[in-house]
């Protein structure tokens, strides 16, 4: 038995500890087991007893004397590191440790964990902790925890849950165990001294009862595990659902870099878990939602939401929010709109959102009938069901969505508002999701589609690859323009073409061999933005405005800044395309190399509209970036412009990629800012690359 397993699935459980008081922290795990039936041994561990009940208690570990695959660790945090020696000496695989004290509480505790994970990992023992809650394993009867979440029900289902929060987890727990979810797992990993969540979730993840993932994050410390978690699970369809707080970190910032800028960690966090197919709520209630669906319906197969509700208040609700989250609510075609006309009322709406008002009460065959009409149109993918009340009519509805369930063809999801628990229970059954109302079916459904859309995308994907980058001749720092320029176009990045002029008779030769009209840049490895010291010049149409304008930006820099460097001048040729974007790297703690593109310009920080990836992605990664862009509408033409080549601009992104992948712990934060972007194609007229 491995380690995971023998944390999650013990087969012999040591209470390390353990009090003959079972209101305390350390006698609650005890009693938990036995009252839930626990079939493995149980082995109290305290020299103060002799027997706890009718379990005789032994003075160590080692006195034990047979295999234990797991040992709770509940003792102070001076006594935690000679446990661990005992547990070491007798080869157990796995502990939970409930103990605080460690690195949570300054140094001297950080000092105390790293010696604790030290001596564990030297004979092998996986810890869980330290100053966590533990775990259960619902399906087994696993309960090595202390939380009162234990002191209810606990039906095995098939949601696996980790969470990094301990008292918050349990409030989620117990928040789904008010709804009807049965959770199969529930752990706690705490500081995360050895085992993190992607590892926890992983094994989770492998038990063949589990479905669905859902977690709860505070912070991300192996990025990369992260990332190949969510590919084995999304090779395994069973989705990943995770809530992640700190949304406004500012994260690691790079001073010369817009890209660095932006990148603060909850930005990076929401494009790379969107990029590999997790799923991200935005609070307890909504991932709950969104669990919900996916552990009960089948996938879509696009974004067409039907809709069917007995108010028109209510329709008009799911249509707005549907809209604000990508979905379409479609029309229905004119074979639905007659076989709707026959099924519902006069007073009713025979288009979609339809309303069937109230009147399904006294003829239940309205709602069925209307329903499959629905799910029976083309555009349709997916439908919500919204209805409220009805206590006197439960047995009634229940039987009805049970017909329509068994003719249902394409996934649909109930939206009950106040339905009693004997109405959940029972749609439960039927394998039937159940939400508390309009809007967060529409989210949960609009997170099913998304879900769906990564399914997709991974079946089709062709993995990105960079080849690695020498790096040994670049300097560290602001990288000069034409170096920068050479490694971005080794990597296929479309680039204006530049010479670097150290006067104006330079300058002049230059412009003649690019053709006017020219830009003008001063060039200085101190000024990483040259519009802030007014050292750009655009539309240079003859010599004399070249050399006037070398004269400029060479005095407004040394004037911004007296103690700049100055290099001369880049010139290049005017560029045309009639939108300005922004492509960049950065360098995140968590992820390593992340691309970035979004709405550009100088106000690019103002405006914000930007999303990130992990390094390096496809040119199809590259254009479900696009689409998640609120401006993308500029790409489509706005105000007579034609449409720009958006394959242009995703081939630019994944070259961008690839170079940030390549230069791999060396990249500190690139960016190109505009990318000049027309039906022509796209190119960057401006780079500015920092290597570490």
């Amino acid at each position: 038995m491995n380690a995971l397993s023998a944390l999650l699935s013990p087969r012999a459980i040591a209470i390390v500890g353990a009090s003959n008081d079972f209101r305390k922290i350390n006698g609650r795990p005890l009693r938990f087991l036995l009252e839930a039936g626990y079939a493995g041994a149980l082995y109290p561990v305290n020299p103060k007893y002799a027997a706890i009940g009718d379990l005789r208690c032994y003075p160590s570990v080692a006195a034990i004397g047979k295999p234990v695959d797991l040992a709770i660790v509940a003792v102070p945090a001076a006594q935690v590191l000679a446990t661990i020696a005992d547990l070491c000496r007798a080869r157990t695989p796995a502990a939970v440790v409930f103990s605080s004290g460690f690195g949570e509480g300054g140094e001297a505790g950080q000092q105390l964990e790293a010696a604790l994970v030290s001596a564990a990992r030297a004979a092998g023992l996986r810890l869980c902790g330290p100053n966590c809650l533990g775990l259960i394993n619902a399906f087994d009867r696993v309960v090595a925890t202390f939380s009162q979440y234990a002191d209810g029900p606990m039906p095995p289902g098939p949601v696996g849950f980790v969470t990094q929060s301990g008292a918050f987890g349990t409030a989620i727990a117990a928040l789904a165990r008010a709804r009807g979810m049965g959770l199969g797992y529930f752990v706690n990993t705490g500081n995360e001294a050895d085992l993190h969540f992607a590892e926890v979730m992983d094994a989770v993840l492998a038990d063949p009862r589990i479905r669905v993932g859902a977690g709860y994050l505070e912070g991300v410390k192996d990025g990369a595990a992260l990332v190949a978690l969510a590919g084995r699970a999304l090779a395994a369809g069973k989705p990943l659902v995770v809530t992640k707080v700190g949304r406004t970190e500012a994260g690691t910032r790079a001073a010369a870099s817009h890209t660095g800028s932006l990148a603060g960690a909850d930005a990076v966090f929401e494009g790379v878990v969107r990029q590999c197919g997790i799923v991200r709520a935005r609070n307890e209630e909504q991932m709950l939602d969104i669990v919900e669906v996916l552990a009960h319906c089948a996938l879509p197969a696009g974004n067409g939401l039907g809709i069917v509700t007995q108010s028109g208040g209510a329709a008009v609700l799911m249509a707005d929010r549907a809209e604000e989250l990508g979905l379409t609510v479609p029309a229905l075609g004119p074979d639905t709109r007659v076989a709707l006309r026959k099924a519902i009322p006069g007073f009713g709406t025979a288009d979609n959102p339809v309303d069937i008002t109230g009147q399904f009460v006294a003829e239940p065959g309205l709602l069925r009938e209307a329903v499959r009409a629905v799910l029976d149109d083309p555009a349709v993918d997916v439908a919500i069901i919204w209805l409220q009340l009805m206590d006197a009519h439960v047995d009634k509805l229940v039987a009805l969505f049970g017909e329509i369930k068994a003719f249902a063809r394409k996934p649909f999801v109930v939206a009950w508002v106040a339905a009693s628990p004997t109405a959940i229970a029972s749609l439960h059954a039927l394998g039937i999701a159940v939400l508390r109302g309009a809007e967060p079916a529409v989210d949960a459904v609009a997170a099913l589609a998304e879900y769906a859309a990564a399914q997709r995308r991974a079946a089709a994907a062709v993995s990105a690859e960079a080849v690695p980058l020498n790096t040994d001749a670049l300097p560290a720092g602001l990288v000069p323009s034409l170096a920068a320029a050479q490694v971005l176009a080794s990597y296929g990045v479309a680039l204006a073409p530049a010479v670097v002029a150290t006067n104006a008779d330079e300058a002049v030769a230059a412009a003649v061999r690019l053709g006017y009209p020219v830009v003008l840049k001063v060039e200085s490895p101190d000024l990483p933005h040259k519009t802030e010291a007014d050292g750009v010049r655009l539309n240079l149409a003859s010599a004399q405005a070249v050399r006037e304008a070398y004269a400029e930006v060479v005095k407004n820099a040394r004037a911004y800044l007296p103690a700049a460097r100055i290099e001369g001048a880049l010139v290049q040729p005017m560029a045309g395309g009639a939108v300005e974007l922004v492509v960049g790297l950065h360098q995140d703690p968590a992820f390593g190399p992340v691309v970035m593109v979004g709405l550009g310009g100088i106000f690019v920080e103002v405006q914000r509209d930007v999303v990130f990836a992990r390094a390096p992605v496809t040119a199809g990664q590259a254009l479900a970036l696009l689409d998640r862009l609120r401006g993308r509408a500029m790409l489509d033409g706005v105000r007579g412009q034609p449409p720009v080549d958006r394959h242009a601009v995703a081939e630019l992104v994944a070259a961008v990629s690839r170079a940030g992948a390549a230069l791999g712990p060396r990249l500190s934060s690139l960016d190109l800012n505009p990318v000049r972007c027309g039906p022509e194609g796209a190119v960057a007229v401006d780079w500015l690359l920092v290597l570490q």
